[in-house]
C-alpha cells in the first residue's frame, strides 16, 4: 500500500555559489542549453527519468518566453551581479496514489495557480526516476523578477528616501547623501510566502487524495508543530532505500526502524493508558474511598475458595504463584501510596503526564545525535580533501587551475560539499570535532537511561491494568455471590 507523503523545498539558484539557471534548466529538463552569458555549452540529452517540461507564462511576460533557452539566457542576461539571485527552486514529491497524468497535471495546476497567477514564470520538470521503486516529482523553477506592464523586466527591489516627522529628507553628514532604504517590490522573499507556498502545496495535494476517495492527509507542519510527540523518520535517500530494498541494512534504515518502534511504543502505551481511564470511568458502582489493598486481599481470597468450592485442588505450587502476583501488585500500590481507586486514577493520568515529558526529552536528543552524527560524517570528507581544495584555490594561472580541477574533480566537489553544509549549520564557529564525539557519547549514554525509564512506565501501566482487571473479576464475584445469597434467604422464607 502506497501512502502520500509531504516534501516541499525552497532553495535559490545564485551566481554566488557558481550556479546558472540556464544549466539549471538544462539538468531538469535533460536538455542541451548554451549559456550566452558565460558560453558554456550544458548537455543533459542522456539524461532520463524526465516524463514531462512546460514552461507556463503570466500575461504580462514575453511569449518568446516559452523557449526554455530564450527564458533562462534573458533572466542571465538581467541579471547583472556577479553573485545575482537567478531563479527560485520548488521541490514537491507528488503521490503515489496517482497516475503520471494526474500528478503532472497536478503540478502544473499548484504552479500555475501559485505563481505564475502571480507574475511569475515557472519551469515545469516532472521526473520519475526509478523503475524499482516510484519516486515521481517536480522541479518548478521560477523568475525573481516581476514584469512591467510592457512586458520588460521590472526590478526586484528599489530605493527610497528616509523621511522626518515633517516629510523631509534626512541628511546624513558622514556619508553626504541623504539616508535611504532598500524596498522589496514583491513579497517573494519573505518567510511568510515560504510559509504560505508550503501550506497551498498541502491543500493541493490533500484535495487531490479526496477526489480518489484517499483518507490519508498530509501536513506541512513539522511534528513538533503539529503538537505529535512522535519523532519523524529521516529521509532515506535513493542509495540506502535500494541497498534496503536488497536486503542490506544500513545505518539509516537501523535509524527509521529505531524511530518507528518507538513511535509505535508511544501510541500503544498512550492508547493503553486511555482504556485504562476509560475502565475507571465506568466503575461507578463501586465506591471511589473503597480501599483497594483490601479489595486486592479479597480478591486473592475469594479466588481461592472459589476455585475450591468447583471441587479443584489449588496446588501448594499455584498458591505460592498467586501469591506472588499479589505482593507484586500490594508492593506497587503501597510504593505509590494509592490507597484507592481514585488515586489510582490520579495515577494513571500522572504516568500518561510524565510518558509525554520523558519522550519529548528524548525525541530531543534523538534530534542532537542525529545532528552529531551528521557533523562527524561530514568530517573526513572535510578533512581529508582540504589540501587538495586549498592548492587549487592557491593556483593563480587559470588554464593551470582547469587542468587541476578536472583532475582532482572528486575531492574538490567533496570538499565543497563538506564545507557548505558546515557553513550551513555551524554559521562560521569552529569545528570540534573531538567535542562532537564526546558530546555524542554521553547523549547516547542518556539516551539509554530515558529508554529504560519509558520501559518502566510501560511496566507500570500493565500493573495498573492488572489491577483493574482484578478489580473487575472482584466486583463480579462478590454481586454474584450476592444474589445466590439473596435467591437462598428468599427460598427459605
Amino acid at each position: 500500500m502506497t501512502i502520500a507523503i509531504y516534501h516541499c523545498s525552497i532553495k535559490i539558484i545564485s551566481r554566488g555559489k557558481g550556479k546558472s539557471a540556464v544549466a539549471a534548466a538544462a539538468y531538469r529538463s535533460g536538455e542541451r542549453l548554451t549559456n550566452d552569458y558565460d558560453g558554456t555549452t550544458h548537455d543533459f540529452t542522456r539524461k532520463g527519468g524526465v516524463v514531462h517540461t512546460e514552461i507556463l507564462l503570466p500575461d504580462n511576460a514575453p511569449r518568446e518566453y516559452a523557449d526554455r533557452s530564450t527564458l533562462w539566457n534573458a533572466v542571465e542576461a538581467v541579471e547583472k551581479s556577479k553573485n545575482a539571485q537567478l531563479s527560485r527552486e520548488i521541490e514537491i514529491a507528488l503521490p503515489n496514489e496517482l497516475s503520471e497524468a494526474e500528478c503532472v497535471a497536478l503540478a502544473k495546476e499548484f504552479a500555475q495557480r501559485t505563481f505564475v497567477d502571480k507574475g511569475m514564470c515557472a519551469d515545469v520538470c516532472i521526473h520519475s526516476p526509478s523503475r524499482e521503486q516510484k519516486n515521481i516529482h517536480a522541479h518548478i523553477m521560477l523568475t525573481m523578477r516581476p514584469f512591467n506592464e510592457d512586458e520588460t523586466w521590472g526590478d526586484k527591489q528599489k530605493k527610497e528616501y528616509v523621511l522626518d516627522k515633517n516629510g523631509n529628507k534626512i541628511y546624513d553628514k558622514r556619508k553626504r547623501t541623504y539616508k535611504c532604504r532598500t524596498v522589496q517590490t514583491t513579497d517573494w522573499n519573505s518567510r511568510e510566502k515560504a510559509e504560505e507556498w508550503r501550506e497551498a502545496w498541502a491543500e493541493f495535494l490533500n484535495n487531490a487524495l479526496e477526489q480518489r476517495n484517499i483518507s490519508e492527509k498530509v501536513d506541512y507542519r513539522s511534528f513538533e508543530r503539529q503538537g505529535k510527540i512522535e519523532k519523524p523518520t529521516v529521509h532515506m535517500g535513493v542509495a540506502a532505500t535500494q541497498m534496503e530494498r536488497k536486503g542490506i541494512r544500513t545505518v539509516k534504515g537501523d535509524t527509521n526502524r529505531e524511530i518507528k518502534s518507538i513511535n509505535a511504543k508511544i501510541s500503544a502505551l498512550l492508547n493503553r493508558i486511555d482504556m485504562l481511564d476509560d475502565e475507571l470511568a465506568k466503575m461507578k458502582e463501586i465506591p471511589k474511598e473503597d480501599s483497594l489493598l483490601e479489595m486486592l486481599m479479597r480478591f486473592y481470597d475469594n479466588g481461592i475458595k472459589f476455585t475450591e468450592v468447583r471441587g479443584v485442588s489449588v496446588s501448594n505450587l499455584k498458591k505460592i504463584s498467586k501469591f506472588k502476583d499479589l505482593t507484586h501488585l500490594i508492593a506497587f500500590v503501597q510504593g505509590h501510596k494509592i490507597g484507592t481507586l481514585s488515586e489510582l486514577a490520579e495515577k494513571s493520568s500522572q504516568t500518561k503526564e510524565t510518558l509525554k515529558s520523558h519522550k519529548r526529552e528524548l525525541i530531543g536528543k534523538q534530534n542532537r545525535i542525529k545532528e552529531l552524527e551528521e557533523l562527524l560524517n561530514n568530517y573526513p570528507r572535510y578533512k581529508e580533501n582540504k589540501a587538495v581544495y586549498l592548492e587549487w584555490q592557491s593556483i593563480t594561472n587559470p588554464k593551470k587551475k582547469e587542468n587541476y580541477y578536472d583532475k582532482h574533480y572528486g575531492e574538490i566537489t567533496l570538499f565543497k560539499t563538506a564545507k557548505t553544509f558546515y557553513d550551513n549549520k555551524l554559521k562560521g564557529t569552529k569545528l570540534t570535532p573531538k567535542a562532537w564525539q564526546r558530546e555524542l557519547d554521553e547523549l547516547t549514554k542518556s539516551d539509554e537511561v530515558d529508554r529504560a525509564k519509558v520501559e518502566k512506565l510501560g511496566d507500570d501501566v500493565a500493573v495498573m491494568e492488572t489491577l483493574i482487571y482484578n478489580v473487575q473479576r472482584l466486583t463480579n464475584y462478590e454481586e454474584k455471590q450476592n444474589e445466590i445469597q439473596h435467591r437462598r434467604a428468599a427460598e427459605l422464607e
